[in-house]
């Protein structure tokens, strides 16, 4: 988590992964990332996990993600 003037930022490479295997959630000030890829026979053939808490004076309910074209998740909260 790096602060960029009233927002934090977390940033994660998930080039190897398409839109709709990432899945963001947020809950008690922690920020969850999860992406699987599944081959065509249905098994998992990669997965990336990142679990990071967010700074108290966030607000909870700012955040806001972008997936640049390059792959990398940018998820921005504001700060109080």
């Amino acid at each position: 988590v790096r602060a960029q003037g009233d927002t934090y930022q977390v940033v994660a490479d998930v080039s190897q992964f398409e839109p709709p295997d990432i899945v963001v959630t947020t809950s008690n000030c922690y920020v969850a990332i999860q992406a699987e890829k599944v081959a065509e026979d249905g098994t998992v053939c990669d997965t990336f996990t990142h679990k990071c808490q967010l700074p108290e004076d966030t607000d909870p309910l700012s955040v806001s993600c972008t997936l640049t074209e390059a792959g990398t998740l940018v998820i921005t909260v504001r700060r109080r």
